[in-house]
């Protein structure tokens, strides 16, 4: 009997609907409650938090356009 027929029985196609997907304990904290950010969300500093975290990202972003500009500043591409 071939693997391809084997895969395509359905006891074994049960089995597997009936895992499912779960999220692990790991991805739950200790009180069963699920967080998708790796942190503690500041509670009542929400606006300082969406400054700094925008800071970052603009910061971020803008890095390979000041490099680029540099470059062909550099290299006299700019005349």
């Amino acid at each position: 009997m071939s693997l391809s027929v084997l895969a395509r029985s359905p006891a074994l196609r049960q089995q597997a609907l009936a895992r499912g997907f779960h999220a692990s304990k790991a991805a739950r904290s200790a009180h069963g409650e699920y967080h998708h950010l790796p942190f503690q969300f500041p509670g009542e500093k929400k606006v300082s938090f969406g400054v700094k975290v925008g800071a970052y990202l603009v910061f971020g972003f803008s890095i390979p356009f000041v490099a680029a500009a540099f470059q062909l500043k550099k290299a006299g591409g700019s005349d």
